[in-house]
């Protein structure tokens, strides 16, 4: 059960990093895959502590969790908030579709870590 479980994070994270990877390559030009994965790592775990504390509060707390996650685009790519906010557009659009293929073919569900919403 543990073993599955971390199975299912990593190709969760590595799907998450694809989306951020191929809004990165579009928006501001970056090429590492290792960048995104840390980015999409620390993404989540940002999107998951804001969510904890104000994720309650209808409207402001989803808000902030998206705000914290665009923060930490911002942070890990040169980049100003608008080109954040589109990396993590073309993230969240990417990773739809590849897990709607995935999920067409039976090999996942419809979810991935590193990308909000998704």
């Amino acid at each position: 059960m543990v073993l599955e479980s971390a199975v299912v994070f990593v190709v969760s994270l590595l799907i998450g990093a694809l989306g951020i990877y191929v809004g990165a390559r579009i928006i501001v030009g970056a090429r590492s895959f290792d960048h995104a994965i840390v980015t999409a790592l620390f993404g989540a775990i940002v999107w998951a502590v804001v969510g904890f504390f104000v994720g309650w509060i209808p409207l402001v707390g989803p808000l902030l969790a998206l705000l914290a996650y665009i923060a930490v685009i911002n942070f890990r790519y040169p980049a100003d908030w608008t080109a954040a906010a589109m990396i993590g557009l073309v993230a969240w659009v990417t990773v739809l579709i590849v897990l709607y293929i995935l999920a067409a073919v039976g090999i996942t569900g419809f979810d991935a870590v590193g990308v909000p919403g998704v």
